[in-house]
């Protein structure tokens, strides 16, 4: 026996686990201290309980004018006319009936759809950035677009067509059973038995064909929208052939899994025609019978007759309809796991927001790793002075950045505390936390908006001439201004119209209109040239002359000026001091210093030690 399915949310995945969207989806349809939208549920219900009402009486109608035209005395014209004009009107009437029900429900089953994405956008984005680095980006979109459209499919079909059929089917079997015969109430619901049980069985068993199209279509789509995100990666390395067979290699999984898919449909329709069809000529036979035997009239055929057929075309309709429910299921199922994933990193309850004060920050002891075998830092503690700027320089992977990110609490610590004016940042909300802190990353993504939008993006309640002040201040301003349509220039996906200076001036404007009480730069200049370089670090400055500052450095000219400056290596700090106090020392900070005044850019290792070089030349 096969091993369960794992889920996205890390759950076992047992046949016929996708039901349970249901249960997550009814509190969407039933919503509380929603007066108007559960009116709204229970008058489409009603509706649509007249409207079958409507519908079968209509056959009743039917052949009691089938019975007055075939009756050998002379009928009076007026009493086929009024029952034609009785048929007449309850057709109408179902018709009506019917539409007034969806005109009724469309606002219930729209607000489901809107609050279920919403949910599920806003969950996603309080899950952690471990989540969102782990992720298929591709993948992720295409299963919360089908998860929405199979809740449009289940909303509008399963509610309005298979919970209708099944009473328009009660009401017939209950009609035939009192008009003419219990076997043929009998035939009807063993028919209509034997067909749902056989839909079932084999919509079960070829369900599985349906997950396999929906995880290769998700790998196909992922791959072709990483491989165009990285177009200039693939040009620059002529893996244009390469890309294209990787995603041919997607695409051939998904079509062996849909030809499977659609084989097994084909069976299940066979087999659904031949048990309506036998059915229904059992029925015709026993009315036919009836009516040579003199026990039936016309009408009485032309009852059964028609009731079957009226049976037979939502019967036909509900196999196609409860496959798609199926396959609606699936694919709300993973969306609806994505709301299970736990978030990481969650507010504790009741907590209070940050209270920034002078803006001191205190690392205690903090030990960290993004997996618990191979620590990243060990016991790291130092303090950021109010006002005052602190660098932490080292080699690739000595841990520089993961104090950023522990600081802006994309993760928390293992051991040891940060605190803020004394508050322990986990025992705060993030979002006052994050309001809090400034971040120029190194790594800069744009929106695909425009440039204005993209500034804008630090205080979107900024007025355009704050936007602009943020702009010069970062050195962006007249760079702007020189484009054709200014500050409506789109900057393209994730800013590729932009040179990487250019992304990264968009980003130092866009935390300065923020106004943060703290200021984190995460190697915030090492895209810029050296003129530009020092007109940012200018600007920097004068905007972190009053904040605690806290600065991740590549590029050591960039941190002379700092106030401390420690140097990790491995995890540990390994040396802190002032610039001219560490090059004095002529230990790891001097031989790194030294490589790059000899124009070795690249951080070079501490653990090498001094190299051979000239003597350290003077600075500040």
């Amino acid at each position: 026996m096969s091993e369960p399915k794992r889920t996205l949310a890390g759950r076992k995945q047992e046949p016929g686990f996708e039901w349970g969207a249901l249960r997550t989806l009814l509190p969407y349809l039933w919503p509380r201290q929603a007066i108007e939208f559960r009116l709204r549920v229970a008058g489409a219900l009603a509706l649509l309980a007249c409207a079958k009402l409507a519908n079968v009486y209509v056959t009743i109608l039917y052949k009691e004018i089938v019975d007055r035209l075939n009756a050998e005395a002379p009928v009076a014209v007026v009493l086929p006319l009024l029952l034609i004009l009785a048929y007449g009107a309850a057709r109408v009437t179902a018709i009506v009936f019917a539409e007034l029900r969806d005109a009724v429900f469309v606002k219930v089953g729209q607000r489901a759809i809107r609050a279920v994405a919403l949910d599920t956008f806003r969950h996603l984005h309080a899950l952690a950035l471990r989540f969102h680095l782990e992720r298929q980006t591709g993948g992720l979109s295409r299963s919360i677009e089908r998860g929405t459209k199979g809740i449009d499919f289940l909303l509008t079909f399963m509610l309005f067509n298979i919970l209708p059929t099944i009473f328009e089917i009660l009401l017939v079997c209950g009609i035939l059973w009192a008009l003419l015969d219990i076997w043929f109430a009998l035939v009807t619901f063993v028919t209509i038995v034997a067909y749902i049980a056989f839909t079932l069985a084999i919509t079960e068993w070829r369900s599985k064909y349906r997950r396999q199209m929906n995880e290769t279509d998700n790998q196909a789509n992922t791959r072709a929208i990483d491989s165009l995100l990285n177009y200039e990666t693939v040009k620059y390395f002529g893996n244009e052939t390469h890309e294209a067979r990787r995603f041919d290699q997607a695409l051939a999984r998904y079509e062996t899994a849909a030809v499977r898919s659609k084989t097994t449909l084909s069976l299940l329709n066979i087999g659904q025609s031949t048990i309506i069809g036998i059915g229904l000529t059992i029925v015709m036979l026993m009315a036919g019978r009836g009516v040579v035997a003199g026990t039936l009239t016309i009408g009485d055929f032309v009852l059964v007759n028609t009731y079957m057929i009226q049976l037979y075309l939502p019967l036909n309709f509900l196999g196609f309809v409860y496959r798609e429910i199926k396959q609606s299921l699936v694919d709300m199922e993973a969306m609806f796991q994505l709301l299970d994933i736990n978030a990481e990193i969650k507010d504790t309850p009741g907590a209070p927001p940050l209270r920034v004060g002078v803006g001191e920050i205190a690392f205690e002891s903090v030990s960290f790793g993004y997996d618990p075998r191979r620590p990243i830092l060990d016991g790291v503690s130092f303090i950021v002075p109010p006002g005052r700027t602190v660098a932490i320089v080292g080699a690739s992977g000595a841990g520089k950045s993961t104090i950023g990110r522990l600081l802006f609490r994309f993760y928390d610590v293992t051991e040891g505390a940060i605190r803020i004016d004394g508050q322990d940042i986990r025992a705060v909300t993030q979002a006052s936390l994050r309001s809090a802190i400034g971040v120029v990353p190194q790594d800069t993504v744009l929106f695909n908006d425009t440039v204005y939008y993209n500034i804008a993006y630090g205080r979107p309640d900024a007025s355009p001439a704050e936007v602009e002040d943020a702009a010069r201040m970062a050195a962006i301003h007249d760079f702007i201004m020189a484009t054709p349509d200014k500050y409506q220039t789109m900057v393209g996906e994730r800013g590729l119209k932009l040179s990487g200076g250019e992304k990264q001036r968009v980003a130092i404007a866009r935390t300065i209109l923020k106004r943060p009480s703290i200021l984190l730069f995460d190697e915030a200049t090492s895209a810029l040239d050296s003129k530009t370089e020092q007109e940012i670090q200018r600007a920097l400055r004068a905007v972190s002359a009053d904040r605690s500052t806290l600065v991740i450095a590549h590029r050591l000219s960039t941190i002379v000026d700092a106030d401390e400056i420690i140097v990790l290596d491995h995890g540990r700090v390994i040396e802190r001091g002032r610039h001219q106090d560490l090059v004095l020392r002529d230990g790891a900070y001097a031989a790194m210093w030294r490589r790059q005044q000899e124009g070795f850019i690249d951080t070079i290792s501490p653990a090498a030690g001094p190299a051979p070089a000239p003597a350290p030349a003077p600075g500040r």
